[in-house]
C-alpha cells in the first residue's frame, strides 16, 4: 500500500474473476477475514489432497468452487483462502515471487535468522517435522506449501518472531498510520492482527496451526514486551504456557500445574466405550479405544486422544476438555471451561 501498488479499497475482480462478489470483494475485506469467501480447509476432502502440490490456477479453482458463507462486509470470519488469495496479489502487483518479496521486505530489513518460505521439511537444515499425540507421538503428513503460502507456509524460530514483532511495532517496517490501520480491530479481527488481552493489558499479534505445528506472538505496549512460542508437537495447552510466562514477565500470580498420570491396561478401557447422548445439547460423544489409549469424538469432529489422570477420570490439555465416567450408572460428565455436561451411555 505504501509503494502505491495496491489499495485498500481495490476489488479483487481483475485478478480472480470467476469468485463470487469478486466486484465488491476489496483487499482490505481479505485482509480483516470479511470477505465471505469459504476456508478451503474446512473441505471435508482437504486432507485427501493437502500434501499434494497445486498451482494457482488449481488453488482458486477450489476457493472458487467452495463459494462464499456470507456477503462481503457484513461480519467476519477467519478463512485460509483470504490470505491464499492476497498472496497471489503481491506475487502479481510486484512481479516476483512471493519467497523473494518476504526476504526483500521484512527478512533481510531486519536482520532475521531463520524465517523463510518453507518447503519440503528437511531435518539436514535444521527444520523440524510435526507430531501429534495419541498415546505414541505421531509424525503428521506434510501441508505442501504450495497450498497455504502466506497464510501458514512461512518457517521461523520464536527468536526472529520476537525480532519481527518488535521492528514492526516500532515503526521499523511501517509507517505508523499504516500500523494503526493493521491494529484496528472490528468484530475480533484487525489486518493480520488479533488482540491478545492479559489481565489490564491489551497486546496484539496473531496464532495459528499447520499439520501438528502451533505458534503465537503478541506485543504488549505496557514495557514493549514480545513474546513468541512455536511448537512442533504438544499434548498440552499451548495457551497455559503463554499464561505462565506473560504472569512471569508482569509479577502475576501464577498456579504451576500438577502433571499426573494414571496407567491404564486396554482392558480397563473397554466399560467406558461406547456411544454417549446428553438432553442438554444436541451432540453425541463417541468413546473408542486403540490399544491402552481412549479417543473420544463428538459429532462431526476429529477424534481426540484422553489421557488418564486418576481412576474414572481422564483429560485432553490441547482443548481443556475433562471426561469423568461412571461406568455403574453408564454416565459421563463432560468438563471444559467451567461447564459441566452430564451424557449417558446409549
Amino acid at each position: 500500500m505504501e509503494e502505491r501498488k495496491l489499495t485498500l479499497n481495490q476489488t479483487i475482480d481483475r485478478y480472480f474473476p470467476t469468485i463470487k462478489n469478486a466486484k465488491i470483494i476489496t483487499i482490505q475485506h481479505l485482509l480483516n477475514h470479511r470477505s465471505g469467501i469459504y476456508n478451503f480447509t474446512n473441505n471435508k476432502d482437504f486432507l485427501t489432497w493437502h500434501t499434494q502440490p497445486k498451482t494457482e490456477k488449481e488453488m482458486v479453482a477450489i476457493i472458487t468452487k467452495g463459494g462464499n458463507d456470507f456477503e462481503p462486509d457484513s461480519k467476519a470470519e477467519y478463512s485460509n483462502s483470504n490470505f491464499v488469495l492476497l498472496t497471489y496479489i503481491l506475487e502479481k502487483a510486484f512481479k516476483k515471487p512471493y519467497a523473494d518479496l518476504l526476504q526483500t521486505y521484512i527478512v533481510k530489513p531486519i536482520g532475521l535468522q531463520n524465517t523463510y518460505l518453507a518447503g519440503k521439511i528437511n531435518p539436514d537444515k535444521h527444520e523440524t517435522k510435526s507430531y501429534t499425540y495419541a498415546g505414541t507421538w505421531k509424525i503428521e503428513p506434510e501441508t505442501d506449501i504450495s497450498i497455504p503460502l502466506g497464510a501458514g507456509g512461512i518457517i521461523s524460530t520464536p527468536i526472529d518472531m520476537t525480532k519481527f514483532s518488535d521492528a514492526l511495532f516500532s515503526g521499523k517496517l511501517l509507517k505508523s498510520e499504516s500500523l494503526e490501520i493493521m491494529k484496528t480491530i472490528k468484530d475480533g479481527f484487525g489486518m493480520g492482527l488479533l488482540e491478545f488481552p492479559f489481565y489490564d493489558k491489551k497486546g496484539h499479534g496473531h496464532n495459528g496451526g499447520i499439520d501438528g505445528f502451533r505458534s503465537t506472538f503478541s506485543r504488549y505496549s505496557d514495557g514493549n514486551i514480545s513474546y513468541a512460542l512455536t511448537s512442533n508437537g504438544t499434548n498440552y495447552k499451548n495457551n497455559n504456557i503463554s499464561i505462565a510466562v506473560l504472569s512471569a514477565v508482569y509479577g502475576k500470580p501464577f498456579e504451576i500445574p500438577k502433571f499426573s498420570s494414571y496407567e491404564v491396561k486396554s482392558e480397563d478401557l473397554d466399560k467406558y466405550l461406547g456411544v454417549y447422548a446428553s438432553k442438554e445439547i444436541p451432540m453425541k460423544i463417541t468413546v473408542t479405544k486403540d490399544g491402552n489409549v481412549l479417543y473420544a469424538q463428538a459429532t462431526g469432529q476429529s477424534s481426540f486422544p484422553l489421557e488418564a489422570t486418576d481412576q474414572d477420570k481422564f483429560e485432553f490439555d490441547q482443548a481443556g476438555v475433562g471426561l469423568e465416567f461412571n461406568p455403574s450408572e453408564k454416565t459421563m460428565l463432560l468438563k471444559q471451561g467451567g461447564g459441566k455436561i452430564t451424557f449417558t451411555k446409549e
